[in-house]
């Protein structure tokens, strides 16, 4: 945890990071915000967060619903733990299409050109990072997802961290109405 931590700060993604995602057999972690405004109206108007795949694919059919529901979340991007560069490209690959993607590293993994070469073609970044600190930036990602537009599985991938980060939020008294949440153990990194 702490490893995926020092990346993020050293790519300055500001944001709480919620580690243990998984999506296509690739764990990962993720760094998102909450948008209080969109959360507020979401609850107001009964639209939690949305888990199930197949009901998130009804939202592209018009006849089933008249309108969707704004993200509850912002995706800064992902930090996918490997253990060598080589593997990078494999693991990263298709989430590259979701947001800006970073191959974390073992803070002594030695630098070779070639693997990381093929990273910065693909736009995926490069962190070396132990669980002591801080980390080093190799390469910064690129946000490659507007080349690959969006997609049921990233409005998914949205719902997912919406809800996680809800899990780790914890209703203070005076928020009893919904108004102000309070982080109980997620990990910001603001």
């Amino acid at each position: 945890m702490q490893q995926l931590e020092h990346a993020a700060r050293a790519l300055g993604w500001q944001g709480c990071l919620i580690p243990d995602v998984e999506v296509f057999g690739v764990r990962f972690g993720a760094v998102a915000r909450l948008r209080p405004d969109v959360h507020r109206w979401r609850i107001a108007h009964g639209w939690e967060p949305q888990l199930d795949p197949s009901w998130l694919r009804s939202w592209s059919e018009a006849s089933g619903h008249d309108h969707l529901p704004v993200p509850g979340v912002d995706l800064f991007g992902i930090l996918v733990p490997v253990s060598k560069a080589r593997r990078a490209l494999r693991t990263c690959g298709s989430l590259m299409t979701l947001a800006p993607c970073t191959a974390v590293l073992p803070g002594d993994h030695p630098y070779r050109p070639w693997p990381l070469t093929e990273l910065d073609y693909y736009g995926i970044g490069v962190v070396r990072s132990g669980p002591e600190g801080p980390a080093e930036l190799v390469l910064p990602p690129e946000d490659r997802s507007v080349e690959f537009g969006s997609s049921l599985l990233g409005r998914w991938l949205l719902e997912v961290l919406y809800h996680r980060i809800l899990e780790r939020d914890h209703r203070s008294p005076e928020s009893a109405t919904g108004s102000r949440l309070r982080p109980e153990r997620g990990f910001p990194l603001e």
